[in-house]
């Protein structure tokens, strides 16, 4: 994708994004003028761990498993949930990559509003995402690594920091795909959630998704999150 080809889809998302949309507009009340209100109640609440990208802003988070995986599936939840909340998304993938859009396109991912770019590997990957994130627009950045080992699937340090400082920057959420084992290390020291996505049997309704973080440095490790995935054709 051209500088220009990624201005002209910038300008159509943002003409398009919901009026409510965290990018399309934003409410600032100065902290003196709520305390000067007596009536209003200011409460702080936790939520419970999940890979709902409001609790992952910031950071670089990879989801990784191998065997019976619901890595993909789990993506795509991401990128419609970013979307719903009018946040433009890019998918960075590998040329073994296992992004397919008619089946991201039946789980109710809009790919007219989705940036797909393939590369030729994990260095490349991460120079495209650093130039998507530095457009400020894009509120979710996945990077899949999957179908690649070894140093074919690292991602050096240096691009790491440039990578956790423009998500820092522009309230974004990284997220690597990898294909490795639970006692496997991470893809570094900067990754700020690593999290296990494991699928069960599928049934009529779907298959069971349970999510266990492994590494996180917010809320510490052991969570775990479970959910039911609708199972694609195929599956059932």
């Amino acid at each position: 994708m051209s500088r220009d080809d990624l201005k002209a889809f910038l300008a159509r998302v943002r003409a398009d994004a919901p009026s409510g949309s965290a990018r399309a507009t934003a409410t600032v009340i100065a902290l003196d003028e709520l305390r000067a209100r007596p009536s209003l109640t200011v409460a702080t609440s936790i939520a419970a761990p999940s890979l709902a990208r409001a609790q992952l802003t910031g950071r670089l988070v990879e989801l990784s498993a191998i065997g019976a995986t619901a890595i993909l599936s789990t993506a795509i939840g991401m990128v419609r949930a970013a979307q719903e909340e009018g946040e433009p998304v890019a998918w960075i993938a590998l040329p073994r990559g296992s992004f397919y859009p008619p089946d991201v396109a039946d789980s109710g991912v809009d790919l007219a509003a989705l940036v797909v770019v393939r590369v030729a590997d994990a260095i490349t990957a991460a120079r495209a995402a650093e130039r998507v994130l530095r457009s400020g627009a894009f509120g979710l950045v996945v990077i899949d690594l999957c179908g690649v080992t070894g140093a074919v699937a690292e991602v050096p340090m240096a691009h790491q920091g440039r990578l956790v400082t423009l998500a820092q920057q522009h309230d974004a959420a990284v997220v690597f795909l990898t294909e490795k084992s639970t006692d496997a290390a991470s893809l570094g020291s900067l990754i700020s959630l690593r999290a296990e996505v494991l699928r069960g049997r599928p049934d009529g309704h779907g298959y069971p998704c349970t999510v266990r973080a492994l590494k996180d440095k917010r809320r510490g490790p052991g969570w775990t999150h479970a959910e039911v995935l609708r199972a694609p054709a195929g599956m059932e």
